[in-house]
């Protein structure tokens, strides 16, 4: 199963694509961040960041996806922000019949880690170390990504524990 793990940002999105073939068994296809500079609209933003993800469909082909549920903040306009990140980035994968499924970001790390409030450092060391890959080639910001996708990818390729998905977007 190919899963695009998705941790959305109007500035820099993280990505990661897994393919998940058992319980455990994983490996990294790609991941990497979609970078906007501040410079940019938020509008100029969201394009690129829609067309960016538009072109990991289509390289990747992925299944399904897995996003990072929205957290509660006190900046009223970052979550507008995010709220706008996620939604480009839902369209896209709405207008290719990939189903997507939010993960809150504990679970994910809990999931790459064992512990839920593990550090991005940790999580990248984790990452490296169940992918065989070295730390310094994964962008920090892609770790949660990887997490998000290793996180679906641990429940949905078991089918005694599909009571555990959460619904889709």
């Amino acid at each position: 199963m190919i899963i695009l793990g998705i941790d959305p940002a109007i500035r820099c999105t993280g990505y990661g694509v897994i393919d998940m073939t058992s319980a455990d068994k994983a490996s990294v296809i790609d991941c990497g961040v979609i970078r906007n500079s501040p410079k940019l609209t938020h509008c100029e933003c969201l394009l690129r960041l829609a067309g960016g993800i538009r072109e990991l469909v289509s390289t990747f082909k992925p299944q399904v996806a897995s996003i990072e549920q929205p957290f509660y903040g006190k900046n009223v306009n970052t979550l507008i922000i995010l709220g706008m990140a996620r939604g480009a980035i839902l369209t896209v994968l709405a207008e290719n019949g990939i189903p997507v499924y939010a993960y809150s970001p504990k679970n994910a790390k809990r999931a790459a880690v064992g512990n839920g409030s593990a550090s991005k450092e940790q999580v990248a060391a984790m990452m490296a170390a169940s992918f065989r890959l070295n730390v310094a080639d994964i962008p920090l910001d892609s770790t949660d990504a990887l997490s998000l996708a290793l996180c679906h990818g641990q429940v949905a390729i078991r089918p005694e524990l599909s009571m555990l998905l959460p619904k889709p977007l």
